[in-house]
């Protein structure tokens, strides 16, 4: 498969990591951090555009994706207008064209070529995909294909999409078109909502938005959760061997890991409590949106002038130890982390299956006022599959796959609050690391299991009276809280949430 004509475009095939970087510097795109890293400026976004994603509705999608609020479709005529656009538009400019592959099991392995319209997007591609050796190049076909052109916008008045910005995915001729953005996320979760497309439909795998670890007995855990919820700093764990920290699959004998990188969030960043992560800042990652102290060249991780969203992008090797390529076992243990900034969910609860897959459906995390105009205090937000806008499908389907591995397998499933002890955001305090930690590790090396489990009223989870390391005052909610009624006023409000947003799912 072949994207259009390139013959008018400057096209710098596979360039190696320090060229790109070197392209990038020449261009006046980036500059060198102290630490080594390439620093770049993503522009007007900081983040994905899910509303402006399609589908292009045709005899493959139209039956099987969950069209609504979240898929959206256009006609075929729509992405074609669109795609001979922005051909047009790539003649006589430079593109940076690179052949990766996604599925680190080779069973499932898709060859993906990336056209980028910027050099460093090209090296977003390197160090986020699965990197493919000389011999691996030389007989590559594409089967998917991804053209990013950040530079050429839409009109929405004649084109048929609602903003100058879109991404349209295109499962007849396997094409991903982004335009009007520059931000990277766009082209790795494109390629991972393909896969959450074709591996169900095509061969009964699940596909997670989660990150992986495993430890030196081979127990493998899996960790799902929306963006902020500890998801990569939890799954780096320096006594444990990471697998991947984004985008997984499970089978009926592994889990493997989509990707060849990591995709961090570097706000608050320390190299005393994520050291695995700091020191991979290094020559070859990609740092978005980060500032400078003034007059330096040091990265000042605390500034959020241009965005929260603050990334780094990396190769998953720059993480000593990490398992490569990225292929273990099937798991012993799974976590559901959520950021409850009500501070109600408990730092960690033994589920039971109809708990797991009420959890799972439901996809509970909570923002916190000032990260959005007009958020003045915690706001309940729910995403199917902790992973909403990546799925194609109907969200029950992958939840009865979670259902069918977690019944084969007996896993142990674990719902994780990395939010608000003590009282709500504002009044309580942020869960400590350490402590999650140490509860993560209990659960794992079958100490919590060891202790006395109690009830709790509201929603019924089951929680350890116990945790080595870990104070006993804070295992139940309700001890935490100064005032037990304003515990049990607000944990009230938030059961409501969840059975408004599960009403969706009661067919």
């Amino acid at each position: 498969m072949q994207l259009k004509d390139f013959s008018n475009s400057n096209i710098f095939h596979n360039l190696l990591p320090e060229e790109l970087i070197e392209q990038t510097i020449q261009r006046k795109q980036g500059v060198l951090a102290q630490s080594g890293a390439l620093v770049v400026d993503t522009g007007k976004f900081t983040g994905r555009v899910p509303k402006d994603r399609y589908f292009v509705k045709d005899s493959i999608t139209e039956k099987r994706i969950f069209w609504g609020e979240v898929n959206h479709s256009v006609e075929e005529n729509v992405f074609e207008n669109l795609y001979k656009k922005a051909i047009e538009y790539c003649k006589g400019k430079d593109l940076f064209v690179q052949d990766v592959a996604a599925c680190a099991d080779k069973k499932y392995r898709l060859n993906i070529r990336v056209h980028c319209e910027y050099s460093w997007g090209a090296l977003f591609a390197h160090n986020m995909f699965i990197r493919l050796n000389a011999k691996e190049l030389k007989k590559f076909e594409a089967q998917w294909q991804v053209l990013c052109v950040p530079g050429f916008k839409a009109n929405p008045l004649v084109d048929g999409v609602e903003h100058e910005q879109f991404i349209i995915v295109n499962f007849t001729q396997k094409i991903i078109l982004i335009g009007g953005t520059a931000y990277t996320g766009e082209i790795k979760k494109g390629i991972f909502t393909v896969l959450n497309f074709l591996l169900p439909v095509e061969h009964n795998v699940f596909p997670m938005h989660s990150s992986a670890n495993v430890g030196a007995r081979g127990d493998v855990a899996i960790f799902f959760g929306l963006s902020g919820t500890g998801k990569t700093t939890l799954s780096n764990d320096p006594e444990r061997r990471l697998i991947g920290d984004d985008e997984h699959a499970w089978t009926d004998d592994s889990v493997f890991n989509f990707e060849g990188g990591c995709y961090a969030k570097v706000i608050d960043i320390r190299a005393d409590t994520e050291p695995l992560i700091f020191k991979a800042i290094k020559y070859g990652a990609l740092l978005e949106n980060t500032k400078f102290f003034e007059g330096t060249r040091m990265v000042n991780y605390h500034d959020v002038s241009k965005t929260e969203n603050t990334r780094v992008s990396y190769p998953i090797d720059f993480i000593p130890g990490a398992v490569v390529p990225s292929v273990a076992a099937t798991p012993k243990h799974v976590f559901f982390l959520t950021c409850d900034a009500y501070g109600i969910i408990p730092p960690i609860s033994k589920l039971t299956k109809e708990q797991a897959m009420y959890h799972f459906v439901s996809g509970y995390t909570a923002k916190v006022a000032g990260t959005e105009v007009g958020v003045t205090e915690p706001k309940a937000t729910f995403s199917a599959g902790f992973g909403e806008p990546f799925l194609p499908l109907h969200p029950t389907e992958y939840a009865h796959l979670l259902g069918e591995k977690m019944e084969q397998q007996k896993v142990k499933i674990w719902l994780v609050n990395t939010g608000w002890t003590g009282g709500k955001y504002g009044d309580g305090q942020r869960m400590r690391l350490d402590h999650t930690r140490q509860l993560l590790s209990a659960a794992m090396n079958g100490e919590l299991e060891k202790q006395e489990f109690e009830t709790e009223e509201i929603f019924q989870l089951n929680i350890p009276k116990a945790c080595p390391g870990v104070p006993t005052s804070i295992l139940n909610p309700k001890n935490s809280w100064k005032n037990e009624n304003e515990y049990f006023e607000t944990a009230k409000k938030l059961a409501e949430k969840f059975a408004v947003n599960h009403k969706k799912f009661e067919k």
